[in-house]
């Protein structure tokens, strides 16, 4: 059957991809204990600028986005390892279709991705009594962002063409999408054309989604998860056609 012999391909490709994450850990190790120390730091300076509440909450989420965007480089290595390595053209002559590789690369990825963001939240309640009263609906905006990094890592992954394209990408990218968006500093002492422009961000709608889940405003929450479900289908359907060629069949990058 084709679904068995697709879901058995998958079932290999995620084992792979998960080994090779875990023999280098030390990226992800970074992406895991760099948001805690930052936030520790910087708490005090939000926590004295507002009121204990709103100060930790900002710390908490200014963190997790601006961290998570700079998780994007687990997600595009994934890809331009494989390009690098000289493999890719070794999978062009397998039956996967991109649609396998690029969910056989996410699945991962995915993993890591919700972790990191689910380990700050979770440093945030224990270390400085971050209060989530609806956590389903923090949960369900945090898919929806992990969603979206996946889509923008992908993209990244087949449109750059070294490591150090990758690293500038989502090292300036990522910042910006975060100041941008409001997560680090809030868009009402910003300049007023930054809140003009900061609904083109994706950290903007990450950052608002969380913002209204902490507070138990369900129609905004849900709003930032349907619009960063779009983000991640437009990501996620342009890094596939980048990589189909005739047939359906991956191409030479």
């Amino acid at each position: 059957m084709p679904s068995r012999e697709s879901a058995t391909r998958l079932g290999v490709l995620i084992r792979h991809n998960a080994l090779i994450m875990l023999r280098e850990p030390g990226p992800l190790l970074s992406r895991m204990i760099l948001p805690l120390v930052f936030m520790t730091l910087l708490r005090p300076l939000y926590v004295s600028a507002q009121d204990r509440v709103s100060g930790t909450e900002q710390a908490v989420v200014g963190t997790l986005v601006t961290f998570s965007l700079l998780a994007l480089s687990i997600s595009g290595n994934t890809i331009l390892t494989e390009r690098l390595g000289r493999t890719w053209d070794r999978l062009r002559g397998t039956p996967l279709r991109p649609a396998e590789l690029l969910l056989g690369k996410a699945v991962p990825v995915f993993t890591a991705m919700l972790a990191q963001q689910l380990l700050i939240v979770g440093f945030g309640v224990c270390a400085f009594g971050l209060a989530v009263p609806h956590p389903f609906l923090l949960l369900g905006v945090l898919l929806s962002w992990t969603c979206t990094l996946l889509g923008l890592g992908a993209l990244l992954g087949v449109l750059v063409r070294s490591m150090g394209e990758l690293s500038a990408a989502y090292d300036i990218g990522g910042m910006l999408l975060s100041s941008v968006g409001g997560a680090l500093v809030p868009l009402a002492v910003l300049p007023a054309w930054v809140s003009d422009v900061a609904p083109a961000s994706p950290g903007y709608w990450a950052a608002h989604g969380m913002r209204a889940a902490l507070s138990g405003d369900t129609h905004v929450a849900v709003t930032a998860c349907a619009t960063l479900f779009v983000m991640a289908l437009a990501c996620g359907a342009l890094a596939s056609v980048r990589l189909r060629g005739r047939g359906g069949r991956l191409v030479a990058l």
